[in-house]
């Protein structure tokens, strides 16, 4: 298929065309507010054609609200589509059903029912992009699950999903569910939470079987409690997380997976693990790091500018640390983990010379689907500055859940190109389009709220102030209403 470039922008007063008329609109590249904007979208492709200043007076005057094509959110505050990089779409909160009953009492059709559901609260907050980490127990359900919610007409409303099909892990390292009867095996009756895979062989395999099944991600658990089973008589050597694979296995699932051009994700809670993940020195550097609430005094907060040179060069990105403080807070306020778990953060945003990027996913599914604003919320109750929030959890977002086609200085170039309009859903796929930006050539993931960012930040990015949600240039939201 040809898809032209400067000739499409030019049509944008014929039927195939949507203006969306913004009082205030969120520049998440340069991190303002600005005033006054009017943004042509293409109902073919779902790109933004452009964005332009508009006098209130001449729209008053000019302006037919009464056609459809017309959006009115003069009174609204515009933004790009929110992307949380942490969801579990096949779980529900463990306040209604632990993650042991849920994974050996609820069938697969149950759960892939529920994630229905959880794609569109999803998306109805506000939440255009997602990167599922692990159908914990769920087996390959959301690569299948991806199909339904892609493409121009998807059989169910949902938000683009980028999958990482099942977590791999070390034997007896994982709650499988354990067998309770029988300790030494793994699952119950066939269910398994994760996929094991031991030593450097093995490690190849499970990588290449997961890609070549359609995984978006490849997830891994450098670290977990391997011990849980001694709760009863050792509580605190049970609570220790202690590194899962050794730097051969890591460097074997990291290596695989991106010559294959897929990025990895690791779990772990930051003591021992994390410096081999995020150093470019490491043969084993990963893509983003998941939660990381115990890195304490590590290089995490100390390591030079000058080692990270790469990073002009395209040619080792830096590691995405997604901080998850929600589901800390949300299994309690009151514990260690959480308090932890905020220190590490407020101590990160304080810093310098932070050797992350940062983006927002708060492990969703450990709580409700619908709720994943609270990681943002968390962030600035902390300390972050609202507008760098949401950056990271849109553009920042994006740049951390994308493809590596848009990696390196062949990145680099594609982005360059953005104003082509070229990279078109219809061609390059949903999950290859940019978001994240409301800005010529990206998709058209585009929500508003009523809510003012700069006096209540928690309602603004709340569900219940989500009044306008686009996806691809298709209304799912308007006036607080699913059409």
């Amino acid at each position: 298929m040809q898809i032209s470039s400067g000739d499409e922008a030019s049509k944008c007063g014929d039927a195939m065309h949507t203006k969306i008329y913004a009082g205030t609109l969120f520049d998440s590249e340069k991190c303002e507010l600005i005033k006054h904007r009017v943004i042509s979208v293409s109902a073919k492709s779902g790109l933004i054609l452009d964005v332009q200043p508009y006098s209130p007076g001449e729209v008053d005057a000019s302006v037919d609200f009464s056609d459809a094509r017309n959006i009115d959110l003069r009174s609204k505050t515009v933004l790009p589509g929110f992307v949380d990089c942490h969801v579990h779409f096949f779980l529900h909160p463990y306040s209604e059903t632990s993650w042991e009953d849920q994974n050996t009492r609820e069938s697969l059709v149950e759960r892939t029912i529920r994630a229905t559901v959880h794609a569109r609260e999803t998306l109805m907050a506000g939440y255009t992009a997602v990167r599922d980490l692990g159908t914990e127990g769920a087996g390959d359900a959301d690569v299948l699950f991806r199909k339904c919610v892609s493409g121009p007409n998807p059989l169910i409303p949902g938000p683009r999903y980028f999958c990482a099909n099942r977590a791999i892990v070390t034997t007896g390292s994982y709650g499988c569910p354990r067998n309770r009867l029988y300790p030494n095996r793994a699952g119950v009756e066939g269910k398994t939470g994760a996929e094991a895979a031991d030593g450097v062989d093995e490690c190849i395999k499970v990588v290449r079987r997961q890609v070549g099944a359609g995984a978006d991600w490849i997830k891994l658990y450098a670290d977990y409690r391997f011990r849980a089973e001694m709760t009863q008589v050792s509580p605190q050597t049970a609570s220790e997380s202690l590194d899962t694979f050794n730097t051969d296995e890591l460097h074997a699932i990291v290596q695989t997976a991106h010559k294959l051009g897929v990025k990895v994700a690791a779990h772990t809670d930051g003591k021992s693990s994390w410096e081999g993940l995020i150093s470019p020195d490491s043969s084993y550097q990963v893509d983003s790091v998941e939660h990381g609430h115990s890195v304490g005094e590590s290089s995490f907060f100390r390591r030079s500018p000058d080692d990270y040179v790469a990073r002009d060069t395209g040619i080792r990105q830096p590691t995405v640390w997604i901080p998850t403080l929600s589901v800390y807070y949300t299994l309690g306020k009151d514990t260690p983990m959480w308090k932890q778990a905020a220190s590490t953060f407020t101590r990160a945003i304080k810093a310098s010379d932070l050797n992350v990027k940062i983006a927002c996913g708060g492990d969703t599914g450990t709580f409700a689907h619908g709720d994943n604003s609270l990681e943002m919320k968390l962030m600035v109750h902390l300390g972050a500055d609202w507008k760098t929030v949401l950056r990271w959890g849109t553009l920042g977002g994006w740049e951390c859940i994308r493809s590596m086609r848009w990696e390196g200085q062949k990145g680099k170039e594609r982005l360059a190109k953005i104003h082509e309009l070229r990279e078109d859903a219809r061609v390059v796929g949903d999950n290859e389009v940019p978001f994240g930006a409301v800005k010529q050539g990206f998709a058209a993931d585009i929500i508003a709220t009523d809510g003012d960012l700069t006096q209540d930040f928690e309602r603004a990015v709340d569900k219940g102030s989500i009044v306008f949600v686009m996806k691809g240039g298709r209304v799912y939201k308007r006036d607080g209403q699913t059409p």
